[in-house]
């Protein structure tokens, strides 16, 4: 650390810190919500990547009574559920009382340094948290962490650095959702409402799923692609690191990070492998969940989609048709199960309107640039995670002089 000197500091020291609040009783009372007053909550916190603006729930005005909105550029961090999980306020809103606030002393303190110490100490706070019922991280227990904390000046560079790589991959993330919802807006268009290039031409006709284009025909999905489901090679065979003869293994949870940290044994495997454009689908626990973009074997709760006739079903088509609301009901109906979901058998239920192939060639043609722009995103947006992870404990111990040190460029 050289002669920078870095103070145990708790983090009570480094400014105000306070509990959400949800007072009334029973929490889930309706009166309390659809208002204008943006409610955050713990699955929340963990889903954002640096600042926190999207949310599932709003208050009214009387749950803005009882509770406390608080502004922008608030730390939030929280002790329950999902257990010492943390992100900044990016517009005001209210929290419960599972979730902690800490405003920094503008003196003291950068709100986004604290945010990536806490990133050291998550590990910790989680091992301290397990409970019978809930893990819960009291706030007593959070204010007994020392917090290793340089002058406000090194604070500054180095959270400056750090968010940096947060700044590119958030707007990577913009990215991707606008081009992913391009991409769902133009299926909807053609393949839903019917208004592809040339439908005034087209007549309609009746089907078994209400009036279609005439020539278009309902199929069943598993005419034209198998759903290949994966294995289970045992929790013996996991290895925590890569090595010669090893191969990624992902389970239902890891999809939306799209890494498990978890490798087998290539002889294992058996074709059981995805790659970037091959589609991904849960048909047990987390049911219906789509994905692209993945590579390495995968557990039996997730089917590989491998298509067999791509001039009714091309990829980007199969895709956004596994994703359409027709598909992902289908599949929620036959979800079976109390605590773990298995729809396997819907399947053989899934159906869509096959449209000829002059249509699906033209759709993939516009569709698949946005799609596979989303991939080099997705991989850019790992490759800045990846660095910054690497970066960051070295940094908040003060290994590296940031003296010198850049910021990442703008992609």
């Amino acid at each position: 650390m050289g002669s920078i000197e870095w103070r145990p500091t708790k983090l009570d020291e480094l400014g105000y810190v306070g509990r959400g609040k949800s007072r009334h009783r029973p929490r889930n009372a309706a009166f309390l919500y659809g208002g204008r007053y943006p409610f955050f909550q713990t699955g929340d916190i963990k889903a954002a990547n640096f600042y926190l603006t999207d949310y599932s729930q709003t208050y009214s005005e009387e749950g803005l009574a009882q509770s406390k909105l608080w502004k922008p550029g608030t730390l939030c961090i929280t002790i329950a559920a999902n257990i010492a999980e943390s992100a900044i306020l990016g517009i005001e809103g209210c929290f419960p009382d599972s979730v902690v606030g800490f405003i920094p002393d503008v003196d003291k303190a950068d709100v986004r340094f604290i945010k990536y110490y806490l990133e050291i100490l998550k590990l910790r706070m989680q091992n301290i948290s397990h409970g019978a019922t809930q893990d819960n991280l009291s706030l007593d227990k959070l204010l007994s962490f020392d917090f290793l904390v340089p002058p406000l000046p090194i604070q500054r560079r180095i959270a400056g650095i750090l968010s940096a790589y947060d700044e590119l991959i958030e707007n990577s993330q913009r990215r991707i959702k606008i081009l992913e919802s391009m991409a769902r807006a133009l299926y909807r268009e053609w393949f839903v409402h019917f208004r592809f290039p040339g439908h005034e031409s087209v007549p309609r006709v009746p089907s078994p799923l209400g009036e279609i284009p005439k020539g278009w025909e309902v199929k069943k999905i598993a005419e034209f692609a198998d759903f290949t489901r994966g294995f289970e090679p045992g929790s013996d065979s996991y290895k925590k690191e890569s090595g010669i003869g090893l191969t990624k293994f992902l389970r239902v949870g890891d999809l939306s990070k799209r890494d498990s940290g978890l490798f087998i044994d290539e002889q294992l495997v058996q074709g059981r492998v995805l790659k970037p454009l091959d589609i991904a689908i849960t048909l047990d626990g987390s049911v219906g969940e789509v994905r692209l973009g993945l590579d390495g074997a995968y557990s039996s709760g997730i089917r590989r989609v491998d298509v067999k006739d791509r001039s009714r079903l091309g990829w980007v088509f199969t895709y956004q048709l596994l994703l359409s609301d027709a598909s992902q009901a289908t599949i929620q109906a036959h979800a079976k199960g109390t605590t773990i979901k298995h729809a396997g058998s819907a399947v053989a239920a899934l159906e869509f309107v096959s449209a000829p192939e002059i249509v699906i060639k033209k759709f993939e043609t516009t569709a698949a640039p946005m799609l596979r722009q989303v991939l080099t995103l997705q991989e850019q947006v790992e490759n800045l995670r990846r660095t910054r992870d690497l970066l960051l404990p070295r940094l908040l111990s003060g290994q590296i002089d940031v003296t010198n040190l850049r910021e990442p460029a703008a992609a």
